[in-house]
């Protein structure tokens, strides 16, 4: 499998080097977190040669003994060399049944610096507090975005036909190996039921996983529109599968929570407050949904949407959905100080759709900066003070 450099992860951890943090490398499965390690591992023997790694695979049966917790602290303890800057490394941790323990004794030591990275459903954003004593620092791993695709796929110049590939076949990597759609797209299938029917059920002690599952598929159908627990769980007793608002709530958390879907909630543009009546949910790669429900109800607009709104949080955006009067605004994006207003679109030709895109922006009347963003094939330009950018340009160029 061809590899690349990620460098905006690996610029990351390079500048979280030597914190006394535990640095934990989360996301979806199969989105490159072992990799990522692997590539930090290298940097750190290029350029820190007084650095003593220790590493641990868990997948690696030569570490099969070290999968109890005095084991794994005994192993790391043996194999600490002083005068040395000591990196701890240890991959797939949740295969050590309460390794918190040997981790968080090992980081009250103050002689490591420690990396893991595990399973998304057995080592979530949500548990991160409960599990580590000390401070901690979550770096989230996203699938590939369209700047690596084209950086995977580089020998291809034409960006529209990658661009149109990215939309359906997506950014989880291990999927390019394959030659045929078939295969590529049962790749895919795979490390989503892996996700649906293994972990969340073994996390959460789930005896049926059909809800889970047609509720997990129906969010992937409706991604950009506006619903809420009430709404879906009517919807899914409607086709014949019987279930409750509050089950469905509590499914959408875990689906959550494994980093297969975001939500985004609602913010009041006039009134500055957040609204909880109804909210947003982006699945993490569209390639998902295409490998999981093929290519029926096809609407760009809306895959578009799903795309910027991971890329906005893959650049390290706070993502939410503006209400202004009767209009909506598809995404405020907040970073520290900086606010962005953000409508998507497939196709802005027409002059009746490229009004409307802009009518909830020029109702906005702070400075902020108002885009669009959508299939134009343009270089950029300005209409009334709003930046109007090719979905692709804006994509590769990282333009805020």
């Amino acid at each position: 499998m061809k590899l690349i450099t990620r460098q905006k992860y690996l610029d990351r951890l390079i500048q979280l080097n030597g914190t006394p943090d535990i640095k934990i490398i989360t996301g979806i499965r199969r989105c490159g977190k072992s990799k990522l390690m692997q590539a930090y591992m290298a940097y750190l023997k290029e350029h820190f040669p007084d650095s003593h790694i220790i590493y641990i695979d868990f997948m690696d049966l030569a570490y099969e003994k070290l999968k109890e917790y005095h084991a794994l602290h005994a192993y790391v303890e043996e194999h600490y060399k002083a005068g040395k800057i000591n990196y701890l490394f240890i991959d797939e941790v949740q295969m050590c049944p309460q390794f918190e323990l040997a981790v968080n004794s090992l980081y009250a030591k103050s002689k490591y610096d420690i990396y893991l990275t595990g399973s998304n459903a057995f080592l979530l954003s949500a548990d991160l507090a409960t599990l580590f004593t000390g401070r901690y620092i979550e770096i989230s791993v996203f699938p590939f975005s369209f700047q690596e695709y084209c950086q995977y796929f580089g020998e291809n110049s034409d960006r529209n036909r990658l661009f149109d590939d990215y939309t359906l076949q997506g950014g989880l990597a291990g999927s390019y190996v394959y030659r045929t759609e078939k295969d590529r797209t049962n790749y895919i299938k795979e490390v989503y039921e892996t996700i649906v029917t293994r972990d969340l059920v073994q996390k959460y002690g789930l005896s049926d996983t059909t809800v889970l599952q047609h509720l997990s598929e129906f969010l992937m159908d409706n991604i950009s529109n506006l619903t809420s627990p009430n709404k879906i769980s009517d919807q899914l007793t409607a086709g014949h599968v019987a279930t409750n608002h509050v089950t469905v709530g509590k499914y959408i958390k875990y689906l959550c929570n494994a980093f297969v879907f975001y939500d985004v909630k609602r913010y009041d543009i006039r009134g500055k407050q957040y609204l909880k009546s109804s909210e947003k949910f982006y699945l993490c790669d569209t390639g998902i949904r295409y490998a999981l429900l093929g290519y029926r109800n096809m609407d760009y607009g809306r895959a578009y949407e799903n795309i910027v709104c991971i890329e906005l949080l893959r650049r390290g955006y706070d993502v939410y959905v503006g209400k202004l009067y009767q209009k909506e605004v598809d995404f405020i994006a907040m970073r520290g100080s900086s606010k962005i207003y953000i409508q998507v679109s497939d196709n802005i030709s027409g002059e009746e759709t490229f009004k409307r895109e802009c009518a909830p922006l020029l109702q906005i009347r702070d400075a902020y900066p108002k885009m669009i963003i959508a299939r134009t094939g343009h270089p950029p330009y300005s209409y009334e003070g709003i930046g109007v950018y090719d979905i692709a340009d804006w994509l590769l160029q990282d333009r805020e």
